[in-house]
């Protein structure tokens, strides 16, 4: 998927750039690689984590990271990120909209694993009772909450003058959603549900 660009006028390397770095937080994340995650960030970046809790600073985001990706690498399921839009406020400044989505770790979209379940949060009228597979996959999901699409948001600086021209992330918003797109289009929420 090729983002959305906006914003002043960059060269094509910096979107290239951007890309590359959320596909960055993607590897390292997937691979429960904390050194990798932490080297995306600056040194004074704030990151409001997934259930609210905001890290401020390289080290308490490395501490998080550290205590928290390699015990991912074992579940049996993990998340895509994609940058899906990119506004370029300065050309030293960008937001970044992603769009993360669960997946097993052979790289299948949940909603492919979880075809023809009927449990909660999820209808369907494709069959009548859900397989033991499905079952088993739909008990992963819930206890597995961080795998859960998400929009996350980042702003990006890059420092000429320090380092190189790199991008890095000064703030990152990671928030869960309910993204139906992500369970595919057959897949909606039952009526009352929240995100």
């Amino acid at each position: 998927m090729k983002p959305l660009v906006a914003g002043v006028a960059v060269p094509e390397e910096d979107v290239s750039a951007v890309v590359r770095l959320v596909a960055q937080v993607e590897y390292a994340q997937q691979n429960g690689l904390p050194d990798a995650f932490t080297e995306l960030f600056g040194q004074e970046a704030v990151w409001t984590v997934p259930h609210g809790d905001p890290l401020t600073g390289l080290a308490a985001i490395s501490a998080f990271a550290r205590r928290s990706l390699p015990a991912t690498v074992h579940r049996p399921l993990t998340v895509t990120c994609e940058a899906e839009s990119i506004v370029f406020v300065r050309p030293d400044l960008a937001v970044v909209k992603i769009r993360q989505r669960p997946i097993t770790r052979d790289g299948r979209r949940l909603g492919e694993v979880l075809r023809g379940y009927d449990g909660p949060g999820l209808r369907s009228s494709r069959c009548d009772r859900p397989s033991a597979a499905q079952r088993r996959w739909a008990s992963v999901v819930a206890a597995h909450p961080d795998v859960a699409p998400g929009t996350p948001v980042y702003v990006l600086t890059k420092d000429d003058t320090k380092d190189d021209g790199r991008w890095r992330i000064a703030l990152a918003q990671s928030t869960a959603s309910i993204d139906h797109d992500a369970f595919e289009a057959d897949r909606t929420l039952p009526t009352g549900a929240h995100s």
